[in-house]
């Protein structure tokens, strides 16, 4: 008998069969098995309730879209994380196994094995992308937004989700052990979220993977000063100079794979020097911020007897401001309801989103300030500031009211609201509906005596209709400097106060 001996395949075969198409059968292998592994379906569940829990309420159905864009940023660390521990994991996984010796009779070498990990966080960073998409739309297409988003911010959550799940494959090839991951996710928490790693104003605090600064202080987009597009390039950088290193430590010494760890180095340290020199603003942004809080420069239009002047992104929220002054207008009597008002919109942009510096009262007759923010409270502290003006005649002699007409300033506030105790309760420092209390209002805010609060608490329980009468009919005396809380009650016909009027109560 004659034994037949076979050609061994030619080298060039193993390679093909060992290159792209190997490495990419296994990276979609590897993606499934992290897109359905048990911490990563969670966090997108989580995620993904997050998105719909908040989204209902955000911003108040008001959304700034240059403040919205920031807001998609966070939660795409819980995702990251996941998919850290998961590629981790995944790496690992023969070597928890006991099954590493089986591979060295493979065609694909252990640096293609790596690149194939490395690819396979590819799905869960477009899925990420997917859900930050989701959700900026969401706050896009609700009929009170207004401003402009950022692509380079929004890209923050996907890259976020890249850099920790090529960290997870770092972590594996230079410290394979299966404790790695988990340590470096607490490393993580510890320094990102409770307040151990880069923080302040200075360039290292963008050494972080999210600097949301989320601010109550809304300003255009044209004043934010963020060096979103920098950061955004420092992040896929580094990520991608995890995986280029990743797959370098397993052996990947190719010309693509070191020209690759060199670009991706370079990407990641031209991001990082840059958005460390753009924390502070420049000379032009300086200038624009001086005159945005000073002389800002608005568009203004006209609805009925009022004017509203606003910076060009917020214009279309006028109409709906136009809603609030013509229901206060229409409760007041006398000449108010012919008076021409002037409603400005004005910030303080001078100090950047970390700011929440107070707006001094404008002094000039018939002015009313509006801000960035808009509905929830922001309602009943601006309706109040167009009540206050209406009846006092200037925002800074409105600050000085503590006699009887904050009485009839608070009614012509509340009392068109669809749930008037709700609004007074709202607008007041200390969310309460009896007592003395700080009115809080765009600029200085009002006060309200405990007399003064009784008597609009008895006014808002009765009929509008037949309390405005009575406001139309007293008007004159009503609005006149001097006249107490008990005279006001009187003139509308309810109970007085138990105390006289102070404003030290």
């Amino acid at each position: 008998m004659s034994a037949l001996q076979a050609d061994a395949p030619p080298a060039v075969e193993a390679e093909r069969r060992g290159g792209a198409r190997a490495v990419l059968a296994l990276a979609r292998f590897e993606a499934r098995r992290t897109l359905t592994s048990v911490p990563v379906v969670l966090a997108f569940v989580v995620y993904v309730a997050w998105i719909v829990w908040r989204g209902r309420a955000s911003f108040d159905g008001y959304p700034a879209l240059q403040d919205a864009d920031r807001a998609t940023q966070g939660m795409p660390m819980l995702v990251g994380l996941a998919v850290m521990v998961s590629t981790n994991l995944g790496m690992l996984r023969s070597l928890r196994h006991g099954t590493e010796p089986h591979f060295a009779v493979l065609v694909v070498q252990p640096w293609r094995r790596t690149a194939a990990h490395a690819l396979s966080v590819v799905p869960a960073v477009l899925l990420t992308a997917v859900c930050v998409a989701g959700q900026f739309t969401w706050e896009a297409l609700k009929p009170g937004a207004v401003g402009h988003g950022s692509p380079a911010e929004l890209a923050v959550g996907p890259l976020t989700v890249l850099l920790a799940g090529a960290l997870g494959v770092l972590a594996a090839r230079v410290l394979p052990s299966p404790l790695a991951a988990p340590l470096l996710v607490v490393l993580l928490l510890f320094t990102l979220v409770f307040g151990a790693g880069p923080s302040g104003e200075g360039g290292t605090s963008w050494l972080a993977p999210v600097v949301a600064a989320i601010s109550s202080n809304t300003l255009p987009s044209d004043l934010l000063g963020r060096p979103a597009a920098w950061h955004a390039l420092y992040l896929a950088g580094a990520g991608l100079c995890a995986a280029f290193l990743a797959v370098l430590l397993a052996g990947g010494r190719n010309l693509v794979v070191r020209a690759g760890v060199a670009l991706a180095l370079a990407l990641a340290v031209t991001g990082g020097v840059l958005q460390a020199g753009g924390v502070s603003p420049s000379p032009e942004l300086t200038a624009a911020r001086e005159r945005a809080s000073v002389r800002p420069e608005h568009t203004c239009v006209e609805h009925g007897r009022t004017t509203y002047c606003a910076f060009p992104e917020w214009v279309p929220r006028a109409e709906v401001w136009a809603g609030v002054v013509d229901r206060v207008r229409a409760l007041t009597g006398g000449s108010a309801q012919d008076r021409p008002l002037v409603v400005r919109q004005r910030i303080e942009a001078r100090y950047g989103l970390d700011s929440d510096a107070a707006i001094p009262a404008l002094a000039e007759p018939d002015q009313v300030t509006v801000g960035t923010a808009w509905g929830g409270n922001r309602v009943p502290e601006f309706s109040s500031a167009v009540a206050a003006v209406l009846v006092a005649g200037s925002e800074e002699a409105a600050a000085e009211v503590c006699d009887g007409r904050m009485v009839t300033v608070m009614w012509l506030s509340l009392s068109w609201m669809d749930d008037p105790m709700d609004a007074l309760r709202r607008v007041r420092l200390d969310d309460s509906v009896r007592g003395s209390a700080i009115v809080l209002a765009p600029t200085e805010p009002l006060s309200m005596t405990e007399g003064q609060t009784d008597v609009v608490r008895r006014l808002l329980e009765k009929p509008p209709a037949g309390v405005g009468e009575r406001v139309k009919a007293h008007w004159a005396e009503l609005a006149s400097p001097g006249v107490t809380t008990a005279r006001a009650a009187e003139l509308l016909g309810v109970a007085g106060p138990g105390k006289a009027d102070s404003c030290e109560e």
